[in-house]
């Protein structure tokens, strides 16, 4: 209410529901299934933690409305920008805000700044400008969406504010993928009150209508709101979950140059001259390459050591993942042939390939190999399955024995090591016996893995049907052929 007793139009921050309000906390009993009694041993990166949920909000409104200590403007260098965000900013703070503007003399991207609220029932508005997003300059525009969330939270800690309201510094017009902008968002408040818990009471996240559903979806990866839901979220963790502090991590930028390369950190000048050499040949410049094209001559005469062979290989690995964390990959995304969906008896996680979806003719297969890297590299580091639908596949739907040859090549040691199961679904002869030459004689470590399923009655006696996404046409085919589906159908010894 204001002083003459007319609604307020400004909501307090107290009286929104907190991100836990809104969550019937399940706890794990004696009774769990055995997928949870599997896992419940394995904790996220960021596990459960009630104080901290205590301190998110998320609320869809207008950031302007907010009464809290600071909100945060979404701006372009010169502050300036005409956006929803800022127009309504503008609107509601009055022309005081425009005068005090142009004495900041702009703002580069990455950085936040602070001016007053004045008309606003938000005491300061911190502005800070995202970038612009290309795919050829994902890194950059990552590490300075990174920047805009630290430095607002920095700011606040400086300025001993209680509460931040935020918009979502990624605007339509600089054409950031919204989920990958919500990760970095999250996960860089995330690691910020991991450690500044204490300065900050709350912290809001508004939102749009649109903005909503993507915030709903990843919130609890990064703020589970039980062990169950920290469980349950943690298949569906990126690959890059950024380092202590949420900053996207860029392999070149780790290199560490000490003052004395050839001596550890902490070795004192009395150990002399000999402690220097014992050091030598252990640090990384002491293990720099020298002359690659003579490394790939040894390699096709047989002379490298399977140590050498192995880093060979990994950095190859590194490269074509730093590609596929790169490239747009949107449209062979679209094409949906590969996803997650649930996991297995075994509580291990299930990736779905769909032959069908694959049209081999009309798209780039080395965006697809790129795609399948940039999918699979955070699930391959722990034990999966994969699901083959072979259904109503035609000959321009099939993967060439080359694609996989160089597929198998590609895919670091993990990928093998930790697929437990491929399961070929509705199989036709052909494709039997053209696995059956692929295994024996290309890749010979696959051949015992592969399960050859008839009928999806078979197929979820090893994997339960409400932890697979089944596409539709897949569904109407095993019905038309193998008819509908009952629970009590006996288990598969093949399986």
């Amino acid at each position: 209410m204001d002083p003459l007793g007319a609604p307020s139009q400004f909501v307090d921050v107290d009286s929104l529901p907190g991100w836990s309000d809104a969550y019937e906390a399940k706890q794990l009993d004696c009774h769990q299934s055995p997928v949870e009694k599997a896992q419940v041993h394995v904790r996220s990166p960021f596990p459960y933690r009630e104080d901290i949920n205590e301190k998110i909000i998320l609320w869809k409104g207008d950031v302007a409305l907010l009464n809290c200590t600071a909100i945060v403007n979404t701006s372009n260098e010169t502050l300036t920008d005409k956006n929803p965000v800022s127009e309504s900013i503008f609107m509601h703070a009055g022309p005081d805000l425009k005068d005090e503007l142009q004495k900041l003399k702009g703002c580069r991207t990455g950085e936040a700044k602070l001016t007053k609220g004045f008309n606003l029932a938000a005491r300061f508005i911190i502005h800070t400008v995202g970038p612009k997003y290309k795919s050829r300059y994902r890194t950059a525009a990552e590490s300075s969406l990174y920047s805009c969330y630290r430095n607002v939270l920095q700011l606040a800690k400086e300025q001993a504010m209680c509460s931040v309201g935020f918009c979502v510094i990624n605007t339509l017009k600089r054409c950031y993928p919204l989920e990958d902008a919500t990760h970095i968002a999250l996960r860089t408040v995330r690691r910020f009150l991991e450690v500044h818990g204490e300065t900050l009471e709350k912290v809001v996240f508004a939102v749009s209508e649109l903005e909503e559903v993507t915030y709903q979806k990843l919130l609890p990866l990064y703020f589970p709101r039980s062990l169950e839901e920290e469980i349950q979220s943690l298949p569906y963790l990126p690959a890059d979950i950024g380092n202590a502090e949420g900053e996207p991590v860029v392999p070149e930028r780790q290199i560490r140059i000490t003052e004395k390369p050839g001596v550890p950190d902490d070795a004192s000048d009395e150990e002399g001259l000999e402690a220097d050499l014992s050091f030598i040949g252990s640090h990384a410049f002491a293990r720099m390459e020298g002359d690659v094209d003579k490394q790939r001559r040894l390699i096709l005469q047989g002379q490298l050591s399977e140590a050498a062979l192995q880093k060979q290989h990994q950095r190859n690995y590194n490269r074509w993942l730093c590609q596929a964390r790169a490239e747009d990959l949107s449209d062979i995304a679209s094409l949906k042939a590969l996803y997650q969906t649930g996991v297995d008896n075994c509580g291990r996680t299930v990736m779905v390939v769909v032959g069908r979806n694959i049209p081999i003719t009309l798209i780039d297969m080395e965006k697809a190999l790129l795609y399948f890297i940039h999918v699979m590299d955070h699930i391959a580091v722990k034990e999966y399955v994969l699901v083959y639908f072979h259904t109503l596949t035609n000959y321009y739907n099939q993967l060439d024995s080359n694609f996989l040859k160089k597929l198998y090549d590609v895919v670091d040691a993990k990928y093998k090591r930790n697929l437990k199961a491929l399961y070929f679904v509705h199989p036709t002869f052909r494709s039997k016996v053209s696995a059956w030459f692929f295994t024996t004689f290309t890749v010979s470590g696959l051949k015992d893995k592969i399960h050859y399923v008839e009928s999806l009655q078979q197929l979820f006696t090893a994997i339960p049907p409400e932890q697979i996404d089944l596409p539709p046409f897949v569904l109407e085919y095993d019905a038309r052929e193998n008819g509908p589906y009952y629970s009590s159908y006996p288990p598969s010894p093949d399986l």
